[in-house]
């Protein structure tokens, strides 16, 4: 089992943009898959627990992290 790390996935319907920090597996590359943990009942996460998600570097408040961007194929 890969180390978990947190990445970031766009939270839907919120106005703005937000986003929801969550633990993943990193598979390879830029590749991770979202762990499973708690989903709040009241968000709607662009990328649910165990999809393979691609990401890359964003510029949060918090300075640089890692977004989920888009699905993978396994």
């Amino acid at each position: 089992m890969s180390e978990r790390v947190t990445i970031y996935v766009s939270l839907l319907d919120e106005g703005i943009d937000v986003w929801r920090p969550v633990l993943a597996e990193h598979v390879r590359e830029n590749v991770y898959r979202i762990a499973d943990q708690p989903h709040p009942e009241d968000e709607v996460w662009e990328f649910l627990p165990g999809t393979l998600v691609l990401c890359k570097q964003i510029q949060l408040d918090e300075g640089p992290v890692l977004a989920a961007i888009r699905v993978v194929q396994e």
